[in-house]
């Protein structure tokens, strides 16, 4: 995580727990940096606008100013219920940390008696997925998001491995499988690049030609692919 990803996530930690305050220790453990990194971090939140306040003794620490935070969410429980089992389907995604930041979020704008239903119901919900013999490479949903052309490794399903310069342009989810679609240089082509057979990932910083995808061109067989329209779902 870099430095400005960092501190908007501390802002979004200390908002989930307002007015509670987290001490400099358990936030360098959360975000995996020293004490004296967070203190900085913070210092310079202060120093621009953002209303945190240090509460000294044995159970104080950093506190967002109550004002800051966000509203309750009027979400009924079977809202609360449907948000909460689609975050955890992604758990195991190239989205997964995103959506535990996102379920703290809901937890926090919720009210108790409403989320702690909706989480009691949640657990009621199982998934039946096949076991992995590598985890997905961290990095794969941000990669999406940030367009930029990839140096990978790769090993396909034969054993080989490659490393190759990839454009990316979607991923794709498949029966808990998920793949990185990407423009091959190597190839000259589009590929499917399942995520758990890329063993590195290096963002070059080169900024790719805008491709459009065609379905037909994929190499993943048997399924009817959807894309996710948030808008259609909206009145």
């Amino acid at each position: 995580m870099n430095r400005t990803d960092r501190l908007y996530a501390l802002v979004e930690e200390l908002r989930a727990v307002a007015p509670r305050p987290r001490s400099a220790r358990w936030l360098a453990a959360r975000f995996e940096v020293s004490t004296r990194t967070i203190e900085r971090d913070l210092s310079a939140l202060q120093q621009g606008g953002v209303p945190i306040w240090a509460e000294s003794g044995r159970t104080g620490g950093y506190c967002l100013d109550a004002a800051h935070t966000l509203p309750p969410l009027g979400l009924t429980v079977d809202e609360a219920l449907a948000v909460v089992v689609a975050l955890g389907m992604l758990a195991t995604s190239p989205f997964g940390e995103a959506a535990r930041s996102a379920l703290r979020k809901l937890a926090a704008v919720t009210d108790d008696r409403t989320f702690s239903e909706s989480a009691d119901l949640a657990s009621r919900v199982h998934l039946l997925e096949e076991p992995r013999e590598s985890p997905l490479l961290p990095g794969l949903g941000e990669a999406l998001r940030a367009g930029r052309v990839l140096q990978i490794t790769y090993t396909d399903r034969e054993g080989a491995t490659t490393s190759r310069a990839v454009e990316p342009m979607a991923c794709i989810g498949k029966d808990g499988d998920w793949y990185l679609i990407a423009w091959c240089r190597l190839r000259e082509g589009v590929r499917a690049f399942r995520g758990d057979r890329i063993s590195a990932m290096t963002p070059t910083g080169e900024t790719p030609p805008r491709r459009r995808l065609d379905p037909d061109e994929l190499g993943i067989v048997r399924g009817q692919l959807r894309a996710m329209e948030p808008r259609e779902l909206l009145p």
